[in-house]
């Protein structure tokens, strides 16, 4: 008799794979929405809620404040169109009264990040588990799953000492790249992944010894890649980092990955300055030196830094500059070419687009178009967003929407086995 002859099987109405955000949020949803209903989830970690538990530098950026799903869908470079229709049925503000109905209110911060207000996010992490052990799920940590295999009336799941069978299915695996090689075995198409948040390296000593220094406003294009992006940057150690860098990583994360992250980045830091705007100020302060003073809002050091990349002297009087020299300190300060030559992931954000190919989801309920009883929700979708709430709110959404239906499922048959068992009059 062989080991998988002796392995202990057990049964389930619903097994969660994956006992990240999507897969615990479902666990505490489907236990409200279908009484009796048995979860069951299998972690590969030693425990669940990890990444939510170090996310947003330990404090757990939940969501955003974005109200309206048109203008929500605008931050997910993939899933843009497929996310509309399910940002209508669950989406930030539905996230916002989730957790405040359970005790964990959220806060917004000035740029619309939402955390909770107790800057922890161990309220977020304990409040998930309680209310989804309160359904009676069971939690198995520390299970690798080897195979899923589809049975006459649902799914066997075999881990190396155990083999469960459920009637339904929901994957939540993330960004698995061993899982998804499981799920190309079912059929599944996988778009192959690559990083999607990830800060830019330029090999420039001078601009490295500005680390440190934040602008508040710029504008960043790539021309061969047609991307743009804008807001504050922060000036680095290697290069350049903050909310615009990480907008363009997320955009571009497969072409830029095709590019070997090589490629020419112009920067605008002051966006919408023109040469007329310097001409006027050479006018006002002819008698001023360049170094000393700019005709824009930016730190001393880094206006420093970029006359000299204009190639004008600091002691050379405004009156004193050329025509060619004035057009060179505008084009510096609206169009400076910096070459792109490597990545660093961002902090704490494991983000990658690539997953599950989106057309063999149905939307409305997040269920595979492959097999029935099956759903995805979170990470393991090709589905990915820029940084601020955004990737969390996407998985929140996908688990609501596949408990939902998963719950109505599981009703549907018990009424039937109900009617089914009720004796003849």
């Amino acid at each position: 008799m062989s080991a998988s002859d002796t392995k202990p099987i057990e049964t389930a109405d619903v097994v969660i794979l994956g006992g990240g955000a999507a897969g615990v949020f479902a666990a505490a949803n489907l236990g409200q929405m279908a009484a009796g209903i048995r979860i069951l989830i299998l972690e590969q970690g030693r425990e669940v809620l990890q990444k939510v538990k170090i996310s947003g530098g330990g404090r757990c950026n939940v969501t955003h404040a974005c109200w309206e799903p048109a203008d929500l869908v605008k931050y997910y470079p993939r899933g843009e169109k497929e996310l509309l229709g399910p940002f209508h049925k669950f989406a930030c503000g539905d996230t916002v009264a989730w957790f405040e109905e359970r005790g964990v209110p959220l806060k917004v911060e000035a740029d619309g990040r939402m955390f909770p207000v107790s800057d922890d996010s161990a309220s977020i992490v304990d409040n998930l588990v309680k209310n989804a052990k309160k359904a009676g799920t069971k939690i198995y940590t520390s299970h690798k799953v080897n195979t899923v295999n589809v049975i006459p009336d649902g799914y066997e799941v075999e881990c190396p000492n155990l083999s469960i069978r459920c009637k339904q299915l929901l994957v939540a695996t993330g960004s698995s790249v061993s899982f998804w090689k499981l799920l190309q075995s079912l059929g599944y198409e996988i778009v192959p992944p690559v990083p999607s948040l990830f800060t830019f390296h330029i090999q420039d000593k001078a601009l490295h010894h500005l680390m440190g220094l934040s602008v508040t406003d710029v504008v960043l294009t790539s021309k061969e890649m047609s991307l743009k992006s804008s807001g504050p940057m922060l000036i680095t150690h290697w290069g350049i980092s903050g909310p615009a860098v990480l907008k363009m990583s997320a955009a571009g994360a497969r072409l830029m990955h095709e590019s070997k992250y090589h490629f020419d980045l112009e920067i605008g830091w002051t966006p919408g300055l023109t040469s007329e705007d310097i001409a006027d100020f050479r006018k006002q302060k002819g008698s001023a030196t360049v170094g000393g003073q700019s005709p824009v809002s930016l730190p001393s050091r880094l206006w420093k830094y970029l006359v000299t990349r204009a190639g004008i002297g600091h002691d050379k009087k405004w009156a004193e500059l050329s025509k060619v020299e004035l057009e060179n300190i505008t084009t510096v300060l609206t169009r400076d070419v910096h070459k792109v030559n490597g990545k660093s992931t961002f902090k704490e954000e494991f983000v990658t687009a690539g997953g599950v190919d989106l057309r063999q989801i149905n939307f409305s309920t997040f269920e595979s178009r492959l097999h029935t009883g099956m759903y995805f929700a979170g990470e393991v979708l090709d589905i990915d967003a820029v940084t601020g709430g955004f990737n969390f709110q996407a998985a929140w959404t996908g688990a609501y929407l596949a408990s939902k239906a998963i719950a109505n499922k599981y009703k549907k048959d018990n009424d039937v086995s109900k009617t089914q068992k009720k004796p003849k009059e």
